[in-house]
């Protein structure tokens, strides 16, 4: 069940155009003045039109949504305990008591992941520490370990590679167990504590928490052996002492699963189930840890939760549309095969554009856009209805694009000639960009049919970069396995489009069009809209 802090992606069609781009922006808006985690997104590449239009009113650019299937950083993962690879084996124990896990995650110091340290790392090494009596520590993990204090001696001078003995013997029997650089606990018998210093001992642990005589500190002194104290018996200080071990000795380091917050759940279900790990490790972006991952976490396999405004088809919508939770659909085209496991709130509406649909919805709730929002939705009304010229355009259109002028404070034909400008300039473009700038994908009957559009204000301008355009649609034609690719060269002034055109279905062309196509060209006087003038007799060609 989808809750008010549930992230909603709202985006429109794959390469997207003003009014994709806006009403995104602007329904998302919306939703969040009601009460919704809703966040814009776009499919593809802005194009120049809509470049200026958000530079103009100042709003910032969707960023790029590649995928809507399910990803790792959408499950609730158990939570990642972090811990210093100098942290002491005790500390670590203690840490995974405390929150009842098996595995900490071992970081550095800017929390970058450097390895997994686990229960059975920490007890392996307490067996082998007890049998090889080594101990590899700094003298801080020791004092941190055995709550002692330092009574004498140089930290840096402290013998990390020595072996542990308890002075229990006579003092003239202690010759044959301690070696130069050795860590010796003793009580507090001095004549002991004295025998140890004369053999080498680096380090003296005085247990019982007694005090040390002058004449053995003058000694330790003279010889650099530290002296530390401790208020734990003999025993529990042996016991303890081999837990003073920093774990970055007993870290997994190499040959470990991990994954990343962007991989997708279907992919490492197969590397899960090759595996058998209790838990695997998740990172983000940069290699810091996020958390960790179980084979129950895709039990509950969670889905995005999505909106879509300006389309309403498969194909031009977002990779894994179909793992996704389709919450509502604004548009204003014809209703294709997005479909649905349960109802949702649709409303399409045969206007000239979606950003007019969502601005009548802020009107309806009562809710003012701000002055960027309502220039953002004014100008992707002018774009898609080409200032009101296109058959597409209605009269709610003119009227909720003047009230929104109003708002935004600009006068709709200064504004419409500016970016209009900004949109058809060719400085720059290749024919690939020029294709893509507005294109869009239909199945119609058993055909797979991409209808192009590129708004001009000068047709002639166009000429020189034809024939380039056109091989460009062979390739992609040929590579993509398209019926029939067309474009629409748009002249706003003129009001007519030239038609480019490649593909086997030629009689398809002829056929909706009612003309006698010589070559790859045609010009359609009066026609402007794809939507209403150009897929409709398409359509009915094909049936």
């Amino acid at each position: 069940m989808k809750e008010m802090k549930d992230v909603i992606y709202v985006f429109g069609h794959k390469n997207p155009d003003t009014d994709s781009i806006a009403a995104a922006i602007a329904y998302a808006e919306l939703k969040k003045r009601l009460g919704f985690n809703a966040i814009a997104k776009r499919l593809g590449d802005i194009n120049k039109e809509t470049e200026f239009v958000l530079n103009y009113f100042g709003i910032p650019v969707p960023e790029l949504l590649s995928t809507v299937k399910t990803q790792i950083a959408d499950l609730n993962l158990d939570k990642a305990i972090p811990v210093s690879p100098d942290a002491s084996l005790k500390t670590a124990w203690s840490l995974m008591k405390k929150n009842n896990v098996k595995t900490l995650a071992v970081v550095d110091e800017n929390e970058k992941f450097l390895g997994l340290v686990t229960q059975s790392n920490i007890t392996n090494e307490y067996m082998d520490t007890l049998e090889n009596n080594i101990i590899r520590t700094p003298l801080k993990n020791i004092l941190e370990t055995l709550n002692a204090k330092l009574i004498l001696g140089d930290e840096s001078k402290f013998n990390t590679s020595g072996k542990i003995v308890v002075a229990s013997l006579a003092p003239n029997s202690m010759e044959p167990f301690i070696d130069k650089g050795d860590i010796v606990i003793v009580g507090n018998r001095a004549d002991a504590q004295k025998k140890a210093i004369e053999l080498g001992a680096n380090c003296l642990i005085v247990t019982g928490g007694f005090e040390v005589e002058e004449e053995v500190l003058d000694l330790a002194k003279k010889s650099n052996c530290v002296i530390i104290s401790t208020p734990n018996d003999t025993f529990t200080t042996s016991r303890l002492i081999n837990q003073s071990i920093p774990i970055k000795y007993v870290m997994t380091t190499e040959n470990i699963v991990l994954f990343y917050t962007d991989d997708l759940v279907d992919e490492i279900k197969e590397k899960m189930l090759q595996t058998r790990y209790r838990s695997y490790p998740v990172l983000d972006e940069n290699n810091k840890i996020y958390g960790f991952i179980s084979r129950y976490h895709l039990i509950s396999n969670k889905k995005k939760y999505v909106i879509l405004v300006d389309h309403n088809e498969k194909a031009q919508s977002v990779h894994g549309i179909e793992d996704a939770e389709i919450l509502e659909i604004i548009d204003h085209h014809r209703i294709a095969d997005i479909q649905t496991g349960k109802p949702i709130y649709f409303r399409n509406e045969p206007v000239g554009s979606t950003s007019t649909i969502v601005a009548n919805m802020y009107f309806e709730n009562g809710i003012r856009p701000s002055k960027s929002i309502a220039g953002l939705l004014c100008a992707a009304i002018i774009s898609d209805t080409v200032k009101f010229k296109s058959p597409t355009c209605t009269y709610i259109d003119k009227i909720t694009a003047e009230r929104l002028a109003e708002i935004a404070e600009i006068d709709i034909d200064t504004f419409a000639l500016d970016m209009f400008k900004a949109g058809t300039s060719l400085q720059g473009k290749t024919p690939e960009e020029i294709f893509y700038q507005d294109f869009k994908e239909f199945k119609l009957g058993k055909f797979n049919i991409g209808v192009s559009q590129f708004n001009t204000m000068d047709l002639d301008s166009l000429q020189n970069i034809k024939q380039d355009i056109l091989k460009f649609m062979d390739n992609l034609c040929k590579e993509k396995g398209y019926d029939l690719l067309l474009i629409m060269l748009t002249d706003i002034i003129k009001e007519g489009s030239e038609m480019l055109f490649v593909g086997e279905q030629k009689e398809i062309i002829e056929k909706a069009f009612n003309v006698k196509v010589e070559g790859n060209s045609f010009f359609l006087p009066g026609v402007i809209s794809r939507k209403k003038q150009v897929v409709p007799p398409l359509s009915q060609a094909i049936e």
